[in-house]
């Protein structure tokens, strides 16, 4: 059986089964020791002070057993100790049990009977004259039908419950089949659901990851080409003339292509794994002035500030911040570093015309570049975001009147 369905619900049909079986063993086999007996004994006392004793004639017991069907309208025997019997009135009926003490049930073809001890050790045995259905067979039918109620409801529920397990099934599926695109829906609020919601955020991690790939892919075989290329050609030219300048150049296009492989790396490998491989408490203000002195017309103005992260990361997202406004912006560049509300908040000011209002979002994208004459391969910016969130902040680009080129970077405080 291979349906998950068909499982739970004959698991369902079984378990009522069983409940059905044991309670009618209960009631069987634990009749001895019921609170009935104490009526059938209570029955035999009256018995026996109603028939003559065991010592009459047999006509004397055979004339008060006749009375008492009379008055009952039914069926009457009386066995003495050794179950022969000594007087009868009605149709035959059976022998009291052998193997029981107390009184009950006594089972035959023409219908039940009650077997009743007397305390002479004399047996009593008669028979209603409408032969009632014994009550085990009520108490079958009664279980029964509470079986086939919770079988009929409890089918419904199951195959819901297994049907959206098949949607999931299908959907993850057709994920492994190549659609970054599948989706399942979601519904109810039980496990089920939140396995189903858990796919949904797992596929659409997938796709964003599988999509950033792609984006990567595409756009670095595009921009190792320009410097390879100019590479080429400056190795041509230095072969064949032998001068300095092509040599220098070489130089160049070699370290810009270096410099190209490591940020298409490190932004695979935040896309791919983001979270901090690192941690350690960092004085935010001493690493950016480290990184201030490296460029010309670069001040810094702040106060000390403690960081927690991945040292390596911020040094990256400070420089590439710098290196932007170096290469978009304007001299002089102004660095201010202050605290605001429990954040650590990071101006990287030029003197540039700063981002046009409708590409303040988009400068973020990776490989997005403003203008024919922009150069890079536009990975800068898009990690210093990514570098921020990553530690739990954002960065943007931030209006102030006195400077209409800033990007701002904010980083929650180490906890103290």
């Amino acid at each position: 059986m291979r349906r998950l369905y068909q499982k739970i619900y004959l698991t369902i049909i079984a378990s009522l089964i069983l409940v059905v079986l044991v309670s009618v063993a209960v009631w069987r086999f634990g009749a001895e020791y019921s609170p009935a007996n104490q009526a059938f004994e209570i029955a035999g006392e009256v018995a026996a002070a109603v028939l003559p004793p065991d010592d009459a004639p047999r006509a004397a017991q055979q004339q008060a057993v006749e009375r008492i069907a009379a008055r009952l309208g039914g069926d009457i025997a009386l066995f003495d100790a050794r179950f022969a019997l000594i007087a009868g009135a009605g149709r035959p009926v059976p022998p009291p049990p052998r193997f029981r003490s107390g009184g009950g049930w006594v089972h035959s073809i023409a219908g039940p009977a009650w077997a009743i001890p007397l305390p002479d050790g004399r047996w009593i045995v008669a028979r209603a004259p409408l032969h009632p259905r014994p009550p085990v067979f009520r108490l079958l039918l009664f279980l029964g039908a509470v079986a086939l109620v919770v079988a009929v409801v409890a089918y419904p529920v199951v195959r819901g419950l297994t049907r959206r397990l098949e949607r999931l099934q299908a959907g993850v599926e057709t994920l492994g089949a190549g659609n970054l695109a599948a989706r399942v829906t979601v519904e109810g609020r039980d496990e089920v659901a939140r396995l189903a919601g858990t796919f949904n955020r797992a596929a659409a991690r997938i796709e964003e990851l599988v999509n950033a790939h792609r984006l990567l892919l595409a756009n670095a075989s595009h921009e190792l080409r320009t410097p390879l290329s100019r590479m080429r050609l400056g190795l041509e030219l230095f072969v064949e003339t032998r001068d300095p300048k092509h040599r220098v150049q070489l130089e160049q296009n070699i370290a810009e292509l270096d410099a190209l492989i490591d940020e298409i790396l490190l932004a695979s490998r935040l896309d791919a794994n983001p979270a901090l491989q690192a941690s350690e408490d960092i004085d935010f203000l001493a690493l950016a002035a480290e990184e201030c002195a490296r460029y010309d017309a670069c001040t810094l103005d702040g106060r000390p500030v403690t960081l927690r992260g991945d040292a390596r990361l911020l040094r990256r997202m400070v420089r590439n911040l710098l290196e932007n406004a170096r290469r978009h912006g304007a001299p002089p560049t102004r660095v201010e570093l202050r605290r605001d509300d429990g954040v650590a908040v990071l101006d990287v000011i030029d003197s540039g015309r700063g981002v046009p209002e409708g590409d303040r979002e988009r400068v973020f994208e990776p490989f997005r570049r403003l203008g024919e004459g922009s150069t890079g391969a536009g990975l800068g910016l898009s990690l210093v975001r990514q570098i921020a969130r990553l530690h739990g902040g954002d960065a943007i680009v931030a209006t102030r009147p006195d400077a209409p080129s800033c990007f701002r970077v904010t980083l929650p405080l180490a906890q103290v």
